[in-house]
């Protein structure tokens, strides 16, 4: 086994969790669970966009601004997340969290703008605490396994991202309005509150039989090089994929392509990722090969990216399985990002860190595309810009590619 695949085994700090089958089978579930919400709620909108306008009656600000909550919230919500968990635990944290996003999912179910937008806020401070704790829950229980998890997280939500993608549109036509159609993914996230309800239990005997961490504070880390290179690199794969995620149907739709079959597209592009993330943690797990994963991602991300520019509309499921490729940095920040502590408490202040500052600043992604093609009328600026953000990523991936665990070097 790897360094890389065993970070108890170099590292006195963490000790693996003594835990029975059905304490790691109930771990297992709620790491699934949890991956197929943390997309959800977020791609089946996308596809709705045209359709909610024209339901609500709203005007371009809001336009511009509901596919830009997920991530200026992710920015402001997931700053709480090392502070909740010092007083509620991991899996407090995540119970609460997941139960805030199936209120705020089943809140969108009301015809009214306001109801939108507040559902929205709700169901997206769920999935920020989620987003920041998962990669300190996959290395508190699965210490020896932590790329192989980290890849079953991102290949689940994934999958959900692609079924809400899919389903979005039919599922409005059934329930008989776009937002009764958001509505029915609160379902998915009530079955996740369920199924941690006993493993919040078994945490909670197994977290009063251990002294309480001391907390690492997230501010320690921003004047590092690691902390800001991580940090950057997560906000640029954030600005990417949330833009991209948030206007891919519309701009497929600006072409004369049916809403149906644009989500379809969006759906094919999570669908991808799935592949292509078994392909880049095998390069890093296999072959050590977490450089050359980080440069395939960039390079596919950019030619898809090119393509929506440059290639008739007969082509975009190639561009989508281009992007698909790229996406799949997300699980390699994760790896990297489970990695940059010796313990699960600074790992959870690095994952707050990159993660706030990284979705604050890539909110610009998805507003500024919507901002740019209000006053422009066309994509091609935007997709530009996005090509030039996946040459920033690509540079912050290799100088990624070379950190492993110790002390972060602080900024002279």
């Amino acid at each position: 086994m790897s360094k890389m695949e065993n970070p108890a085994a170099d590292n006195p700090h963490t000790v693996p969790r003594p835990a029975s089958r059905g304490f790691m089978l109930l771990s297992l579930l709620a790491v699934i669970l949890v991956g197929l919400n943390l997309r959800a709620g977020i791609t089946s909108a996308s596809p709705l966009f045209l359709d909610l306008q024209e339901f609500l009656g709203y005007g371009p600000f809001v336009t511009a601004l509901l596919p830009s909550i997920p991530t200026l919230v992710f920015a402001v919500a997931g700053m709480a997340t090392a502070w909740l968990a010092r007083r509620l635990g991991l899996s407090g944290t995540m119970l609460l969290a997941l139960g805030v996003l199936a209120a705020g999912l089943a809140f969108r179910a009301l015809p009214t703008t306001w109801a939108l937008l507040a559902g929205t806020v709700a169901a997206m401070c769920g999935i920020a605490l989620c987003n920041v704790a998962m990669p300190s829950f996959i290395r508190e229980n699965f210490a020896q396994k932590t790329s192989m998890m980290t890849g079953l997280y991102t290949i689940t939500m994934s999958v959900g991202a692609t079924a809400a993608s899919a389903l979005s549109v039919p599922l409005a036509l059934a329930a008989g309005s776009p937002t009764m159609g958001l509505a029915t993914w609160s379902f998915l996230a009530v079955v996740a509150v369920l199924a941690f309800l006993p493993f919040m239990v078994m945490a909670r005997s197994d977290r009063a039989a251990t002294p309480s961490p001391s907390g690492v504070s997230p501010l320690s880390l921003i004047r590092t090089r690691r902390g800001m290179v991580i940090t950057g690199l997560f906000t640029v794969q954030a600005l990417m994929a949330y833009a991209m995620m948030s206007w891919l149907p519309s701009i497929l739709i600006s072409r004369s392509m049916s809403p149906a079959d644009a989500g379809i597209i969006l759906g094919a592009l999570q669908a991808m990722t799935i592949p292509a993330t078994m392909l880049s943690l095998w390069l890093v797990n296999k072959h050590g090969k977490l450089r050359g994963a980080f440069i395939m991602c960039s390079v596919m991300v950019a030619a898809g990216l090119a393509g929506l520019v440059w290639l008739p509309l007969s082509l975009a499921w190639l561009c989508a399985v281009a992007m698909g490729i790229g996406f799949s940095v997300f699980p390699l920040v994760l790896l990297v990002i489970s990695h940059s502590g010796d313990t699960s408490e600074e790992t959870t202040a690095m994952s707050t860190l990159a993660q706030s500052v990284g979705y604050l600043v890539a909110t610009s992604g998805p507003f500024g595309m919507g901002l740019l093609y209000s006053l422009s009328g066309d994509w091609t600026l935007p997709l530009l810009l996005l090509i030039l953000v996946a040459g920033i990523q690509l540079w912050l991936g290799v100088v990624a590619s070379g950190y492993r665990r110790g002390t972060p070097q602080r900024v002279q």
